[in-house]
């Protein structure tokens, strides 16, 4: 992923009004960012628990989603798998998160759900930067290319049921 200014990121939401993406916090040391291996920048919102926000390139332009997820605890011995990078994470490692779908779908409340990481560091994993806790990702044979391609595949049929 390219790197983004703060003004790219606010303009790119597209399930809530200008308003709230002028007011949402954003990540802390954008500058510092490992751009070179996101797919996407995800980040918490750390005064909203149960808020988390993705902006990403997709066909050419840029596209931020807002997500929500509940705060319920699960036990350590349960065990999720991402729905985008395929990584498998103890406890609450993996959250269900949901968002508004865009225009008249969102305004009636409709809303699209996906399992992810819960640190939205989907990107990380798959390239081996950042490993899961107690437990991990399982030894495949795609290659590094087509693992960062599936999860891009992922996310993007993930933007299109939004839009959609």
């Amino acid at each position: 992923m390219k790197a983004v200014s703060e003004h790219d990121i606010r303009a790119s939401f597209i399930n809530c009004s200008k308003g709230e993406a002028k007011r949402l916090p954003l990540p802390r040391e954008l500058d510092g960012q490992p751009w070179d291996d996101l797919d996407f920048l995800g980040w918490r919102d750390l005064s909203a628990p149960g808020r988390s926000y993705i902006v990403t390139e997709s066909a050419g332009e840029l596209i931020g989603v807002t997500l929500r997820f509940p705060s319920q605890q699960r036990g350590f011995l349960h065990r999720s798998m991402c729905s985008l990078c395929l990584t498998t994470h103890p406890g609450n490692g993996v959250s269900l998160m949901s968002a508004r779908k865009t225009g008249a779908a969102g305004r009636e409340g409709n809303s699209v759900g996906l399992y992810i990481c819960t640190d939205l560091a989907c990107s990380l994993y798959v390239r081996g930067k950042k490993i899961p806790a107690s437990g991990g990702r399982f030894k495949e044979t795609l290659t590094l290319e087509e693992q960062v391609e599936r999860t891009r595949t992922n996310l993007d049929a993930f933007l299109g049921k939004l839009l959609g």
